[in-house]
Formats: structure tokens, sequence, C-alpha cells
């Protein structure tokens, strides 16, 4: 029986804190299909998924019917002999989960496309520490809080949110001249985000 191989260092979302989603729309098939693509075109060495359901395809990805106890989802790749895994459980439905790794992955394949130096590489809140260091603390990436983001409240109301997220997207939107598809990305998290709370 194949369970949740959750990554060592990885906090968990107490259970009653986890939250539904209801900004995303596509089904579990459809966003197990999206995920795949993703990993094509990332083009790792190896890769495996785990959920805590019991039947799983042999790659380890939920089937289209899957609603297991636990929601949460983990993604481990191989890249370079580097091993990676990215982890979310913070929804209360397993689709939700897969769903928000796999735009994670998108937006961070994205943006290490584009012609810009860094430190490390765009993936590199993701590197597993080597199987030798059992000390190692595993990073996380840290994320800005969606009322920064959009400048309101913790407890703002709908309304601002929505007011304070559609006047940062006119002025990010990638369309525009001078428009930052990151920065509006991050804007359409954060307001999701707020409005599912």
């Amino acid at each position: 029986m194949r369970g949740l191989d959750w990554p060592d260092g990885f906090e968990r979302t107490r259970e009653f804190d986890r939250k539904p989603n209801r900004r995303f729309q596509a089904s579990l098939a459809t966003t197990t299909s999206d995920l795949e693509t993703e990993l094509d075109r990332l083009d790792p060495d190896d890769w495996r998924a785990s959920t805590g359901n019991q039947h799983t395809k042999s790659n380890g990805l939920p089937l289209h019917n899957a609603q297991p106890d636990d929601p949460g989802f983990v993604l481990r790749w191989t890249a370079d002999d580097a091993q990676y895994a990215v982890a979310c459980d913070a929804y209360s439905r397993l689709r939700d989960n897969v769903r928000a790794v796999s735009l994670w992955l998108h937006d961070t394949r994205m943006r290490s496309q584009r012609p810009v130096v860094t430190g490390e590489d765009d993936f590199a809140a993701a590197r597993l520490p080597p199987g030798d260091d059992t000390n190692a603390v595993v990073a996380q990436p840290a994320q800005n809080a969606p009322q920064d983001v959009l400048g309101v409240a913790p407890d703002a109301p709908e309304g601002v949110v929505k007011a304070a997220a559609r006047e940062l997207k006119k002025q990010t939107h990638p369309d525009r001249p001078d428009g930052d598809e990151e920065r509006f990305k991050e804007i359409v998290s954060a307001e999701e985000a707020m409005l599912d709370e």
C-alpha cells in the first residue's frame, strides 16, 4: 500500500487549517494532465508523485476519482544529479493541492526562462539536501503575505480585496508595455488566497 511520502523538514498544514479552494475549476484528471505537461517541459531525469491514496498510476499520480483522507501532494524529481521536492497540503481537496504544485512548477519554469541572473537557479528553493546530510534544513520558499502584496489589511472585506487587486492587475498586466508577468501572477495568487479565507 502506498502512502504519502512527505519530505523531511517540510511543515504540514494542520487538518483544521486546510481550506477549500473554489478558484481552481479544473478536474483532477485535467490537473494531473497539466502537471505532466509541465514536467515534460521541465524535462527532469526522472520524477514521481506521492499522495495519500492507495490506488495511483505507476508514476504516483492520483487516479481521476481519488479522494484520500490526507489531501496532501508531493512531487519529487531529479535533474543534473540534484534532487528536488515540492509539496502542498494547504487545501482540503487533493485536486487543489495538485493544482497548486502544478501552477508553482509552471510559474517557476517560466521565471527560469527570463534573461535575469540570480545567485541560484529558480528551482533552488525546491532542491533537497544530499542524502547523507541528515541535519540539513530544507528551506521552503518565502512568500509575501497576500495582504502585503495587495496593500490591504489582513481582514479587509471582499470588495476592498477585489478593488485593490483589480487596480494592481491593471498596472502590471503582461499585455501592457511596462507590464510585469511575475508581479501580475503574484497579485492574482494573493487575491485568490485572501478570497478563499
